[in-house]
């Protein structure tokens, strides 16, 4: 286990500098507010129905829609409506990024007449609200075709305000605990242990794929954890009793699942592929059941426990567990319902997917387009992050580099999941720390 702890103690640092690195503004909230002037001429009475669409720049260069304004009707005039947008949805954090702003004229058909567009960013919208500067609406095809063509109407910023919000770092350095509960796929389709070829292949000069996901996730979560204990549960395993369970202890204890630190849960894991069985049919190793509500209901039942008086964020406990799987989740009803219900607790769930699996439903999970809903009852937020291990093999190996891309990408979402949940119950940080 020497080799294991020595790129634990390598990988901590890097990966927690990646994740540190990370916190830039883009949880202030924006209030903004545009008028518009003169305006070109759209409809057949000599006037216009007017809106804006506020398009910001992602990461591969392309604009996405931010933000649409209301139509006003039958004006070359108008005044928007102020509205409040946070800075990641506008501008990702960037105040030097650049947004798009378009003018279109409604029409009840719904295909819209384009007006005319502007290049800007938040902080030239920021001078602009505090000066007689205007942004000029510009139709690149009207523009070409007249030689005295000065613009398609201005727009006039009345407020652009940035309100600072509280970021993930407020919250861990005055009091916010992380508590990070693993979960291990011990199903048969994962392969003989003893055999290269499995997932859980017990390599005493090498990491394997599950040992791997646990370091870089969790080698995050311990600098955030006061008492550095973790606790790991296996599902889908035939234990010793003969009993087939969905969440028994790593550490074979019968009442504390916890280990110490990073390096205690990698003991309890290797101990226990020698005391239970890699449940399925054992001769072709097809999997067992992978049942995943049992544990997210378990680590439910602590999370349960801080939000029913959540207060402040002094000694707050938020709880992140980590699912290693190589399968397709067989109980995703109840998995549903019991994300559903976890939603409203102080909790996110990272699932990582390893080996060849078509893993396509995961994605009903990792709502990021749309809140989770099941049987009429629908998230109040999305907690779930899944990730593709195979997506970070490096000419099919797991390389130190890899290790630290997946760490990176699997927490993407959790600091502002914890933002969502603060948010929600109104916990603020705690000044007096």
């Amino acid at each position: 286990m020497a080799y294991y702890f020595e790129q634990y103690q390598r990988l901590k640092f890097e990966v927690f500098a990646v994740d540190a690195s990370g916190e830039i503004s883009e949880e202030d909230l924006i209030t903004l507010q545009i008028n518009g002037t003169d305006l070109d001429k759209k409809d057949f009475l000599g006037k216009s129905d007017p809106y804006l669409e506020i398009m910001r720049k992602d990461e591969n260069d392309e604009y996405v829609c931010a933000y649409q304004t209301e139509v006003i009707k039958n004006t070359l005039n108008p005044k928007w409506d102020a509205f409040i947008i946070s800075a990641y949805d506008l501008c990702e954090g960037d105040y030097s990024r650049p947004i798009k702003i378009s003018c279109y004229d409604w029409n009840r058909d719904g295909n819209p007449d384009y007006i005319g567009e502007c290049m800007v960013s938040v902080d030239e919208l920021k001078r602009a609200s505090a000066s007689t500067t205007t942004l000029q609406l510009i139709n690149e095809k009207k523009k070409n075709k007249k030689k005295k063509y000065k613009n398609s109407g201005e727009l006039h910023v009345v407020q652009c305000e940035i309100e600072p919000q509280p970021i993930f770092v407020d919250y861990i350095k005055n009091g916010t605990q992380i508590n990070c509960t693993v979960g291990v796929d011990f199903t048969a389709s994962n392969g003989n242990p003893r055999h290269p070829s499995s997932l859980h292949y017990n390599d005493p000069d090498d990491l394997n794929v599950y040992q791997r996901a646990i370091v870089a996730v969790g080698a995050i979560c311990q600098d955030y954890d006061t008492d550095k204990m973790f606790p790991a549960l296996g599902f889908g395993a035939k234990l010793s009793s003969g009993v087939i369970s969905h969440d028994f202890f790593l550490n074979g204890s019968s009442d504390d699942p916890n280990c110490d630190g990073i390096e205690g849960v990698l003991e309890a894991y290797k101990q226990s592929l020698s005391n239970v069985q890699l449940y399925g049919n054992v001769k072709i190793f097809k999997s067992g059941p992978t049942n995943f509500a049992p544990i997210i209901s378990h680590v439910s039942k602590q999370a349960q426990q801080a939000d029913e008086n959540p207060g402040s964020s002094l000694c707050f406990s938020y709880q992140i567990l980590l699912m290693v799987t190589d399968g397709i989740i067989s109980d995703m009803d109840e998995t549903k319902l019991a994300v559903i219900k976890a939603s409203g607790l102080p909790m996110s769930i990272i699932i990582v997917g390893v080996g060849d699996t078509d893993f396509d439903e995961m994605d009903e999970l990792d709502s990021d387009e749309q809140l989770l809903s099941f049987e009429g009852n629908t998230a109040e937020r999305d907690i779930v992050q899944f990730v593709e291990f195979q997506k970070f093999l490096e000419d099919g190996q797991i390389t130190h580099s890899s290790a630290i891309n997946l760490a990176r990408e699997v927490l993407a979402e959790v600091p502002r999941q914890i933002l969502e949940y603060m948010r929600l119950k109104n916990v603020a940080p705690n000044k007096s720390n």
